[in-house]
């Protein structure tokens, strides 16, 4: 799959956070053959835990699919620039790689304001693509925060 067809799949899920009030960020996990292993959204209203990140869960499910932590061969897509914890998250589970949609200038710890996943003195750091479907992954977000307001 293309990183485009796999933001796709991450945009779907990030629309079904918008039926609990989440916000809507969504990521998918697959393998180096393009199958889904995981996926998830945020669920922080939902569930009440601020830690219900979409690629937090969606690390969680991987995991428990493999049947150990570490993820080597994956890639997580996600619609939204990790933030501090999602982006620590990705370098201990040692995905592969990280595709994400929409940059972050508030939060983001991938490029926006910090480079958690690539810098050198951590033991992992997964190759990165960002901006892809940039656009409707912004859309989707600045459309719910203008209902919120």
């Amino acid at each position: 799959m293309t990183p485009y067809e796999l933001m796709a799949l991450a945009l779907n899920e990030a629309r079904a956070a918008l039926d609990h009030g989440d916000v809507p960020i969504g990521a998918v996990i697959t393998s180096p053959y393009g199958t889904v292993v995981a996926s998830a959204h945020n669920e922080r209203e939902l569930t009440g835990d601020p830690t219900a990140h979409a690629e937090v869960l969606a690390l969680r499910r991987a995991a428990a699919a493999a049947g150990e932590w570490r993820l080597e061969d994956l890639t997580l897509t996600v619609t939204l620039e990790p933030c501090t914890m999602c982006a620590g998250a990705l370098v201990l589970s040692r995905v592969r790689g990280l595709v994400f949609g929409a940059y972050d200038p508030k939060a983001g710890a991938v490029a926006s304001l910090w480079d958690v996943v690539r810098d050198p003195r951590l033991n992992h750091r997964p190759t990165v693509i960002g901006g892809i479907a940039e656009h409707e992954c912004g859309e989707l977000l600045r459309e719910f925060f203008a209902t919120q307001r």
